[in-house]
């Protein structure tokens, strides 16, 4: 039976992708706002058996939504739930088929090691926000299994440091509840191992996705603060869904 899921969910995933695609280039080629991506990760979402839950409200644009991270699915969820485009590895960009894909929304893909290249980076980041209004940072850097917080790194909120004018933090907490630990992608596990363990097990599974209070990164002195910020913030809810236990 899990071959026949995985058959099925891969089907749905191509049949979006081929509605989608023509669609997509003839908004780019009319310059309208384009929707197609959001509705092919909302169905890619679905795909994956996500069923989501949304608390809390949105910003709907001029806004940086700062996350914690469990598996590439909190990607097609949070693309497909608030049309958000993301900040990524440099590496990833260079993925077959997922590498383009990430640009068709607008991926900013972010070198650690060019430091001459940042202001062609902010480039990127503000094109993105005029094509989607939302970009979207994952700070740990990696993803965890959902039972902790790792630190916050500020060098990937370098785009933040300083923030471009009118732009709000909204931290956003993802809580998968029980199935965190079958969600998450960790340790040795490679990305088409977790596509596979996904994509063939049976049902589906919620996902609390928690809008948080945002806030003005223009009152933080620097992106180690916001950095901070932010994840004391997220740190409050996820503490709370693990029984108080505390998030150091």
């Amino acid at each position: 039976m899990g071959y026949i899921r995985f058959i099925l969910r891969v089907a749905l995933l191509v049949t979006a992708l081929l509605v989608c695609i023509p669609f997509y280039y003839i908004w780019r080629i009319l310059r309208l706002p384009n929707p197609w991506p959001r509705t092919f990760l909302k169905i890619a979402a679905f795909a994956c058996g996500a069923r989501v839950k949304i608390i809390g409200v949105p910003i709907k644009r001029d806004v940086f939504f700062i996350s914690n991270h469990l598996s590439w699915v909190d990607i097609v969820i949070l693309g497909g739930h608030s049309g958000t485009a993301f900040v990524s590895k440099e590496e990833i960009g260079n993925w077959p088929i997922i590498g383009w894909l990430c640009r068709l929304n607008d991926t900013v893909f972010v070198s650690r090691s060019d430091r001459m290249g940042i202001a062609r980076q902010i480039n990127q980041l503000r094109d993105a926000l005029e094509e989607t209004w939302a970009i979207t940072i994952f700070p740990e850097g990696t993803t965890t299994d959902g039972s902790t917080l790792l630190p916050f790194k500020a060098p990937l909120l370098k785009v933040l440091d300083p923030p471009p004018p009118g732009i709000m933090v909204q931290p956003i907490f993802l809580n998968y509840g029980e199935h965190a630990w079958e969600i998450g992608w960790t340790g040795e596990e490679s990305a088409p191992s977790n596509a596979w363990r996904l994509l063939t097990r049976r049902g589906g599974f919620l996902v609390e996705v928690h809008f948080l209070e945002p806030f003005d990164p223009a009152h933080c002195s620097d992106r180690k603060e916001i950095a901070a910020e932010a994840r004391r913030r997220i740190a409050e809810p996820l503490s709370a869904s693990l029984g108080g236990k505390p998030i150091v």
